[in-house]
């Protein structure tokens, strides 16, 4: 399928890819080799090549021009992120923001956003190079916290997966009043609540016993973690939707978001989740399967 021509927030998609990022998992010294093997590839390419200032300098890598993540999403086409998922949930918060589409490659176990496997990236990428590829809109999700007494919200953040009010470690349930479009919906005691974007809807929510939403849905999910009442059940709404948290009473909560920030919630906060406006666009491999990705991480069809 040849490279999609469809208007992308906020511009249209820049198509052939001229310069191209390279960022690596932090830490990760194990894909040194990849990164520079892909970076030698894309410029035999004719493609200019930056990395982030992180991956340079802590991978040393030499010879390349290097630029910060939020500079590299105004001035690349094409954003290659080799790690994991969660490196791709970092990177996906910054470069939404950005007229940039990005690929993820996995060293490892394949991902449910990087799902190009590192051995045979040079072969895949350089089909995507020549238009060979799907897209995929993931939107993000925008979160402020408003406490009582406070004039301004006390926090203000963006979520690729999900939003997680929970118990914290004294291990006591908490008490939550949810609201859609400032319509009361239910109160319950439980160990927390899910909500989650269509792209989260395989993560915590998953384990929580939520549905898995496709990756197309304007929709979120939210799933009740462990609820004291069994009634109190997973709920998707439209996307457009405006999700409010209220902590009625909580000895100890936190909010997480994408399970790389934590905030500590007092009781009267609300917690207000509603649909960013900017998205990120994936590519994806030609002949890539939302289904078959699913059966093989999740293994279905496996004999028992």
């Amino acid at each position: 399928m040849r490279a999609s021509k469809k208007p992308y927030n906020p511009g249209i998609m820049r198509f052939p890819f001229q310069t191209v990022a390279l960022i690596g998992k932090y830490n990760a010294h194990e894909i040194s080799g990849p990164i520079v093997r892909l970076a030698e590839f894309l410029e035999n390419k004719g493609c200019k090549v930056l990395f982030t200032v992180q991956t340079a300098d802590r991978m040393g890598i030499p010879g390349f021009d290097s630029a910060r993540l939020v500079d590299i999403g105004k001035v690349a086409d094409l954003a290659i992120v080799l790690g994991g998922d969660g490196t791709m949930l970092n990177v996906a918060r910054i470069l939404a923001d950005y007229d940039i589409a990005v690929v993820g490659v996995n060293q490892g176990r394949l991902g449910f956003l990087t799902d190009v496997s590192v051995d045979t990236m040079l072969e895949t990428l350089e089909e995507m190079l020549a238009g060979e590829f799907t897209t995929e809109n993931r939107f993000l999700l925008d979160i402020t916290v408003e406490r009582d007494g406070e004039g301004e919200p006390v926090f203000h953040g963006r979520a690729f997966n999900d939003v997680v009010v929970s118990k914290g470690a004294t291990g006591r349930l908490i008490e939550t009043e949810v609201f859609i479009d400032g319509q009361f919906v239910y109160s319950q005691r439980s160990d927390g609540l899910v909500i989650a974007s269509p792209t989260g809807s395989t993560a915590y929510a998953l384990s929580a016993g939520g549905p898995i939403l496709h990756p197309t849905l304007e929709a979120m999910v939210l799933v009740p973690i462990c609820p004291h009442t069994l009634s109190n059940r997973p709920i998707a709404v439209n996307s457009h939707a405006e999700v409010e948290v209220l902590v009625s009473h909580a000895d100890d909560c936190n909010a997480n978001f994408d399970g790389q920030r934590r905030l500590e919630l007092k009781p009267g906060d609300r917690v207000r989740v509603r649909r960013s406006e900017n998205s990120l666009l994936l590519l994806r491999p030609r002949g890539h399967s939302y289904y078959d990705m699913l059966r093989q991480k999740l293994h279905w069809g496996e004999k028992l």
